[in-house]
């Protein structure tokens, strides 16, 4: 069962970023705020100083397949920003890499489920 909707709205974002507590990887910097829902809310935001359009939305396309990857083991509950740094360059990327710093931001912030 997905447990996961997305943000959309500028004023989430903007409202996660300012008070979630900020995680960072090499790759991904995240923000995770607790909400009080039984689902988590995601929302991925690259600047379009990273890139043209076709390499954002790859990025993005990874970052989301890698989160529902691991989605069923995350504690509900959850707002969840994703940002992409800036300074590192969109051809970086591949799955694993980011697979890799995802699952590391993810234990940072303690919300995977107990086992």
């Amino acid at each position: 069962m997905k447990k996961t909707k997305k943000k959309k709205k500028n004023y989430e974002f903007r409202n996660i970023l300012n008070r979630g507590k900020y995680y960072s990887g090499k790759y991904i910097e995240a923000f995770i705020k607790r909400n009080n829902k039984n689902i988590n809310l995601l929302g991925i935001a690259i600047s379009s100083k990273a890139g043209k359009a076709i390499k954002r939305n790859y990025v993005k396309r990874l970052l989301r397949e890698n989160y529902r990857k691991i989605e069923e083991k995350l504690d509900v509950g959850n707002s969840i920003v994703f940002l992409w740094k800036k300074k590192k360059d969109i051809k970086e990327a591949d799955f694993k890499k980011v697979e890799k710093d995802l699952n590391k931001i993810i234990k940072d912030a303690n919300i995977f489920l107990e086992e």
